[in-house]
């Protein structure tokens, strides 16, 4: 099948027959990987830049794995010691970078909508590799994977988001994407921890962790996401995990 959009910005964009294709795809890698021989031509030719505002070695590190291994020539931007850190704006490094005409940014940013921005001055593909509080699409795709080869499926499950999903990107593409998939989405969480429009969101919400995993299909537990808090969402960590 031929994809709408050149970039990967969010699950948001995607229809559920591409979600699809794309786990298909990644069915094949996951037996790539197993092998002896791990490589493929498939970005043969190709430059990839791997721009992380945001420190996460795994996440950079598996994408510059795949890249590698995909066949691409990989470069990762140091933003630490980059024209960024002495006032460069987003869209001069985006420009700057369109110039070197590289096929494929990879972009983590701590600002929501910061990659979509990026992506509207640049010729090449962009993939959002995490913004803000916005999305995480790859993250999701990878989770939908997981389930399908768990469970056999990606649809019509009972899934449960626990934690602190108002703070979370990954929540946020997984509810998209399990919505797409026409499954059933429990939230399970303190109220402050909760997004805001949670009741149009289309999904039971619990504040007991029992009563919500009752009958689940699927789990998924996140992290507090301090640094993207700026109040007291709980009364501490402590009484946060005891219940």
């Amino acid at each position: 099948m031929t994809f709408r959009a050149r970039h990967l910005l969010g699950i948001e964009h995607l229809a559920p027959d591409e979600i699809r294709t794309v786990l298909d795809l990644a069915e094949t890698y996951v037996d790539l990987n197993r092998r002896t021989v791990k490589h493929s031509d498939a970005l043969s030719g190709m430059t990839q830049i791997n721009m992380f505002f945001e420190n996460s070695t795994r996440t950079q590190a598996s994408f510059e794995l795949a890249g590698k291994r995909l066949g691409a020539d990989v470069m990762n931007m140091s933003v630490a010691h980059s024209s960024v850190k002495k006032g460069e704006t987003l869209i001069d490094t985006a420009l700057t970078l369109n110039a070197m005409h590289p096929d494929l940014l990879v972009v983590r940013h701590p600002a929501s909508g910061a990659v979509d921005l990026l992506a509207q001055k640049v010729n090449c593909a962009v993939l959002n590799a995490g913004d803000g509080r916005h999305e995480h699409p790859t993250q999701a795709l990878l989770d939908a994977l997981t389930i399908r080869r768990a469970k056999g499926r990606i649809q019509r499950l009972t899934v449960a988001i626990c934690g602190d999903i108002a703070h979370s990107r990954v929540a946020r593409s997984n509810l998209i994407l399990l919505g797409k998939m026409e499954n059933r989405i429990r939230l399970i969480g303190p109220p402050t921890l909760m997004p805001s429009g949670v009741a149009d969101l289309g999904c039971e919400v619990y504040e007991d962790m029992r009563e919500g995993l009752r009958d689940c299909d699927v789990v998924m537990m996140l992290r507090l996401q301090k640094e993207r808090m700026d109040g007291g969402f709980i009364p501490s960590e402590r009484e946060y995990y005891h219940r």
